[in-house]
């Protein structure tokens, strides 16, 4: 297998960086229409994006995409955003990772709970898209300096 990625170019002749020079971002996130919207959007935003319905394969994806950062719905079918949010504390190689909650629980507890499990935002949907952005691109700047 090999490292070399190509490098396309947009409909403006701009040369858009391979998948290698781009950061990534974790989506995992149930609701379809949520999931591409958040996918779209950022992928559009230049983030390469993996983007997961559940929590089954989480901790196999974390580590072959291995994001710069995740954003966590909580409310998942097959576990809750709580106990991967304690599970990635648990693990030295990711427990620093910005995670941000996406979530429609909107009461201070469930705020505060997921900040005490290592959460570095929280933001209650529907998602202000370029709130979420700026966020971003803040927590990226001070994760890699």
């Amino acid at each position: 297998m090999s490292s070399y990625q190509e490098s396309s170019t947009d409909d403006a002749g701009d040369v858009i960086p391979s998948s290698t020079t781009r950061t990534k971002i974790l989506i995992v996130e149930d609701n379809d229409l949520n999931r591409q919207m958040l996918d779209d959007y950022l992928s559009f935003c230049g983030y390469e994006i993996l983007s997961l319905a559940d929590g089954t394969c989480f901790f196999q994806k974390m580590a072959e995409f291995q994001p710069q950062l995740v954003l966590l719905d909580l409310k998942l079918p097959d576990i809750d955003g709580y106990s991967l949010l304690e599970k990635i504390q648990q693990r030295n190689d990711w427990r620093h990772l910005p995670i941000f909650v996406v979530s429609a629980f909107a009461f201070s507890a469930d705020q505060q709970r997921a900040l005490r499990l290592g959460a570095k935002r929280y933001f209650v949907k529907p998602v202000n898209l370029t709130e979420l952005k700026q966020a971003i691109s803040k927590e990226l700047s001070a994760f890699n300096q």
